[in-house]
């Protein structure tokens, strides 16, 4: 599925989760003449422009008066006001709104920019600037199959798109493929630094750790419905060194570890969500 070629899109809010969006939807042969990004900060706008060559403003209502598609970008804590400031101009041309924050939920937006306009909660993740992003949708109900679809077009540019039937999954799916990449990079940099404890080069085993963690992630994108479990198997020989890896990690609780943290993740993404409304 490839993004809408001719449709002009304005992103609210310049930061990482924009720059993946746009990195994403320019690979996928979008125009950038059709990307606008309202940004209050000079400096980033001005590297947005030298980056992509979109145009970029840091008027947010004029930006969003020209588009079809205008994406909410910003942070959480500031998701209100910023909506609030949009209301009018939402209200007078009712484009699809799509909000990337973390726990704001529809209704609340919809209180915020007003009833009618066709609401959907997206939560990609930063592999959305090579093409290789992991998208949750959720659609309000009085948003229409048309705009569904758009909103499916426009965040399959960027990688795997996967709706949930209920607003509260998202939270899961921040918990889990939002967050995740932080938790591969961290889990790689520790690789790296206990491959220079043991004595190797502190630099080549950086390297070692990076393309370990690149090249199994090629690995499972090249399989159409990957199984992890006969992957992580198909490493372990019987008696090998992986399997004696793998059997430490369960010795000591990584799955308690890893259920704990996506918990705390999960719980977090509720907290923001309870105060969404007090905006």
């Amino acid at each position: 599925m490839t993004a809408p070629a001719s449709l002009p899109i304005t992103l609210i809010g310049g930061g990482n989760m924009a720059r993946a969006l746009i990195g994403g939807l320019l690979g996928q042969g979008l125009s950038p003449a059709l990307i606008t990004v309202a940004e209050p900060a000079e400096a980033v706008r001005a590297a947005l422009a030298g980056d992509f060559g979109v145009a970029t403003t840091a008027d947010n209502a004029a930006a969003a008066a020209r588009a079809r598609v205008v994406v909410l970008a910003v942070k959480p804590q500031v998701m209100a006001p910023v909506a609030r400031g949009l209301a009018a101009t939402l209200q007078a041309t009712r484009p699809l709104v799509i909000s990337v924050a973390a726990g704001i939920r529809t209704v609340d937006l919809a209180n915020w920019i007003g009833a009618g306009v066709p609401l959907v909660r997206a939560m990609p993740n930063r592999p959305a600037l090579v093409g290789l992003g992991a998208t949750g949708l959720y659609a309000a109900a009085e948003t229409g199959a048309s705009e569904r679809e758009l909103a499916d077009r426009l965040l399959a540019a960027t990688g795997l798109v996967v709706w949930v039937p209920r607003e509260s999954d998202l939270e899961l799916v921040t918990a889990l493929s939002g967050s995740g990449p932080a938790y591969f990079f961290r889990l790689a940099q520790l690789m790296a630094e206990c491959g220079a404890a043991l004595g190797l080069d502190p630099e080549a085993s950086r390297q070692l750790a990076a393309q370990t963690l690149a090249g199994a992630g090629r690995l499972v994108a090249a399989e159409r419905t990957p199984d992890l479990a006969r992957m992580s198997a198909e490493v372990a020989s019987k008696g090998g060194t992986t399997e004696a890896a793998l059997e430490r990690f369960a010795a000591l609780g990584l799955d308690r570890l890893v259920a704990a943290a996506m918990q705390a993740a999960a719980e977090r993404g509720r907290e923001l969500a309870a105060q969404s409304g007090r905006g």
